[in-house]
């Protein structure tokens, strides 16, 4: 998959590859971590599903906790991780959505989601060329 940009964009440097390796590295230890505790499922994992209106069902945690881990493993492979990242900002888009309809706090429950899929997607962005040329901050065309 190529894509067209004016000016030839600077390939990725030493520094924010290893910045980006560590970004993306901290999510998918976060994401691995909250699949297993869905896939076990301990019971703060059922008690807090049953608070947000979802049913306290253990097979309903283990379908969200397979889930996690397949975006998380899909976000590792460097090969797929955008297709992981894609995925990832629509299961934090029905977190998001989730905490909104039960009137979570703002800054620790709601915005939760939001501040993962920035970092996902800015290690990313960090460590992925085409990605930088998909999204591009520095306009260099003129």
């Amino acid at each position: 998959m190529s894509y067209a940009v004016d000016s030839p964009s600077p390939s990725v440097t030493r520094a924010q590859r290893v910045a980006g390796i560590i970004l993306s590295g901290l999510i998918v230890v976060f994401l691995v971590f909250d699949g297993v505790i869905k896939i076990i499922p301990l019971p703060v994992v059922t008690e807090t599903m049953a608070g947000l209106g979802y049913s306290a069902d253990p097979a309903l945690a283990r379908l969200l906790g397979v889930i996690t881990l397949g975006c998380a493993i899909l976000y590792a492979i460097p090969r797929t991780s955008v297709l992981g990242a894609i995925l990832l900002t629509g299961l934090l888009g029905g977190a998001i959505a989730t905490h909104l309809r039960v009137g979570s706090p703002i800054f620790s429950h709601l915005l939760f989601g939001v501040y993962v899929g920035v970092i996902a997607w800015g290690g990313l962005y960090l460590r992925n060329e085409a990605v930088r040329r998909m999204i591009p901050f520095i306009d260099r065309s003129f």
